[in-house]
């Protein structure tokens, strides 16, 4: 079948692989019609998130039909059309009957206290094999896969498997009250979501903060106030849109690629912070720091890492809080710690507890409360999936999340 691999940072290619098989009792075979493309993804090949292994198949976000299953998955039969949940969860183990899912003690090879499984990723999340592929195997596919309703479409439960999700734990995380103002860093995928999220729980006003103006359009078509930080201060404009105050709560969705101003007002202090950027970069992506493995401006790693945290936590309101779902390697260890104690900030983070959450957000898709089809902008078969990348990674205008057919 065919698969997109990892063979090295700055290295994917769409190959052809062994068909997978039931190995344990807990798996099922899912014969995707749906994946996605994850900005999660750009890390690995970026570089700024290390350890893979050579041969993964990447991708965690997908949509099928159940077509072979283990002994001990007895709750979905052949034919049943599911959508997988990223992260990996056995549904027994003291954790996921907490509801933490994403912390299940026995999905990760590594062992308990390894932290979340999911697919596609690193050397230390199992691995297990990604979604952007034809056919998958699903571990603990019990609990990892979840049925979809008849009136939820492919291109809806493809954006329930990962963002969807994650950016409504993002909000959960931010422990939204009716009357907050939020703000959202980073306007891809994820940060639109978390904008609709924060919406619907009750925020009386967000804003959004991004480079990019096809991202923050499509964010002020959700209702929420945007800044563009090339072009103004983000702190000092935030500040203004609050009244003085700062923002009550704060969603970080972007992660370790996050970028510096380039230009306008805040570039005057990344220029400031230059040397302390570019030591953070050596620390997550010694492998491309010094763009070794950028290919004709493809996988450049994003140039200051903390920016989106410091922002964040300089423009929450004093005992504010801050939400962080954006993604860190374990090798992140640089942190504006003082800043955030200096004004009592509550500080709260870590990986979707998918399972929790996505029988919640398919209802609400099957009773229209919302339709996350208005975040999907491009739709390609898993045969044009590297040039696809390409477009994703350069932020191309009007590609802002692109869902793959596997079977096309």
């Amino acid at each position: 079948m065919k698969a997109l691999v990892w063979h090295g940072v700055g290295d994917i290619r769409l190959d052809d692989v062994p068909e997978p098989r039931i190995e344990t009792p807990d798996d099922a075979i899912v014969r995707l019609t749906a994946s996605a493309i994850c900005g999660t993804d750009l890390h690995f090949i970026r570089g700024t998130f290390s350890n893979m292994r050579q041969g993964t198949i990447l991708g965690h976000e997908g949509v099928g039909i159940v077509e072979a299953l283990g002994d001990n998955v007895r709750n979905f039969d052949i034919g049943d059309r599911v959508v997988v949940c990223s992260t990996v969860s056995c549904g027994y183990c003291p954790p996921c009957r907490e509801g933490n899912t994403a912390q299940c003690d026995n999905a990760n090879p590594n062992g308990p206290e390894a932290g979340t499984c999911f697919f596609g990723g690193p050397e230390a999340t199992g691995p297990v094999n990604g979604l952007q592929a034809e056919k998958a195997r699903i571990p603990f596919a019990s609990n990892t896969l979840i049925k979809v309703p008849p009136e939820v479409s492919d291109d809806q439960a493809i954006l329930i498997s990962d963002i969807f999700p994650t950016a409504w734990f993002g909000a959960e995380l931010a422990d939204i009250e009716r009357g907050d103002i939020v703000t959202v860093f980073g306007a891809g995928p994820v940060g639109q979501f978390a904008v609709a999220s924060a919406l619907l729980m009750g925020a009386s006003r967000v804003i959004a903060i991004d480079c990019h103006e096809d991202r923050l359009a499509m964010a002020r078509r959700q209702g929420a106030f945007t800044i563009n930080f090339d072009k103004e201060d983000p702190v000092a404009t935030i500040k203004k849109l609050t009244g003085g105050v700062g923002a009550d709560c704060a969603i970080d969705a972007v992660g370790v690629d996050s970028q510096h101003a380039h230009s306008g007002p805040a570039a005057a202090q990344a220029n400031e912070e230059a040397d302390k950027f570019r030591q953070e970069v050596a620390q997550v992506a010694p492998q491309n720091a010094e763009h070794q493995h950028v290919d004709d401006g493809n996988w450049v790693p994003g140039d200051a890492p903390t920016q989106a945290l410091e922002w964040a936590i300089a423009s929450l309101k004093k005992a504010g809080t801050l939400s962080i779902i954006g993604v860190y390697p374990p090798e992140a260890e640089t942190f504006p710690i003082g800043m955030a104690m200096n004004k009592n900030l509550t500080m709260r983070m870590g990986n979707c507890n998918h399972h929790t959450i996505i029988p919640q957000l398919l209802e609400l898709v099957r009773m229209g409360a919302i339709d996350p089809v208005d975040v999907l902008t491009q739709v390609e078969p898993l045969s044009d999936v590297v040039s696809a990348y390409r477009s994703f990674d350069k932020r191309e205008a009007g590609w802002i999340k692109t869902e793959l057919l596997p079977q096309s």
